[in-house]
């Protein structure tokens, strides 16, 4: 019997606690009749998918359009559902609807040593994007940084000990920011496009390969009005591991919310938190920057997809002004809750 309870303790000690989840879904409602009727309007949407981390199901679109179809980009394979509306048409209304389960994810049980690599295998990722140089102040703040350290996972920490040290969090800043970090090295404040396109941009000059996740936050009520609630965090790559998830962003929301400096004690729980973890009050809507879509749109690449992105005629709606685009993004639980 002795050897029995032995071994099933053993067994259940092998086995790795349950992630926790955020099940809930979600209505996205579009309205563009108050935008001229006699031009051609095109909208293209963030289009959830299911991976490893989050499930996406029923999902389904309605509206007037003359056209909807689902395509991705040729770089990322970001997938977004693309409608369109002819010339003349007053009203024009669409409206996607989909259920999502999310898991919290965390990766912290990185292996002793770093595997061997090749770097042009993860150039996409060591590239500059249009916001995002990494040369100039970039590569020499980077180095500083990391400066006597070794291996990806010991620069990927230094940069994001450095970003939750030396950013803040703007309230003020328009939507979730642009991300321009030439402006930011010298006002390191916004939101979370912001302070992750600073991580990702000198992690990148440091040589370690970095990617920005760009999603929504789930409601944690009984309904929710979730059309401001877009959020971006970052990850790194670990040779020989996998992608590792940071979120420098939430730890300075954090800190504004409850008004702590750095050297208050929750800060280092915070830090620690979202350090390899993302929480399951997130999915996952698309990533990549400087986007163009597909079907192509008008005039430059496309920032990010975290918003829906619409054009009239040859003219770009304010993606991050939903009462003029106009949208809005509504969550709720399962009935069962």
């Amino acid at each position: 019997m002795k050897k029995l309870l032995l071994a099933l303790s053993l067994l259940f000690c092998a086995i790795p606690a349950l992630a926790a989840s955020q099940s809930g879904s979600y209505t996205w409602s579009f309205d563009l009749s108050a935008h001229q009727a006699g031009e051609e309007a095109r909208l293209w949407i963030p289009y959830p998918v299911s991976d490893a981390d989050q499930q996406i199901s029923n999902l389904s679109w309605r509206g007037n359009f003359a056209e909807a179809a689902v395509y991705t980009d040729r770089t990322f394979g970001t997938p977004m559902l693309y409608a369109r509306w002819d010339k003349g048409v007053k009203e024009r209304t669409l409206q996607l609807s989909f259920d999502a389960e999310r898991l919290e994810l965390i990766k912290r049980d990185f292996p002793a040593q770093q595997a061997a690599y090749d770097p042009r295998d993860f150039a996409l990722y060591l590239a500059p994007t249009k916001l995002g140089p990494i040369d100039g102040e970039v590569r020499k703040l980077a180095d500083q940084i990391t400066a006597g350290k070794t291996g990806i996972l010991a620069k990927a920490r230094a940069i994001y000990d450095w970003t939750v040290d030396n950013t803040f969090r703007d309230p003020d800043t328009h939507g979730c920011g642009f991300g321009d970090v030439t402006a930011l090295l010298k006002r390191p404040g916004g939101k979370c496009a912001d302070i992750s396109s600073i991580y990702i941009a000198l992690a990148r000059a440091a040589g370690v390969p970095t990617r920005e996740i760009l999603g929504i936050r789930t409601g944690r009520e009984a309904q929710q009005d979730v059309t401001g609630w877009q959020h971006c965090w970052a990850e790194f790559f670990l040779p020989g591991y996998g992608w590792v998830p940071v979120d420098p962003a939430d730890v300075r929301k954090a800190m504004l919310k409850q008004d702590l400096k750095l050297a208050d004690p929750q800060v280092a729980a915070l830090r620690e938190a979202y350090w390899g973890r993302v929480d399951q009050y997130r999915i996952r809507l698309s990533q990549g920057r400087d986007l163009q879509l597909n079907p192509l749109q008008q005039g430059d690449a496309v920032n990010y997809l975290m918003y829906p992105f619409a054009q009239i005629g040859g003219e770009t709606l304010d993606w991050l002004d939903p009462q003029k685009f106009s949208y809005s993004i509504a969550w709720q639980p399962p009935a069962s809750q």
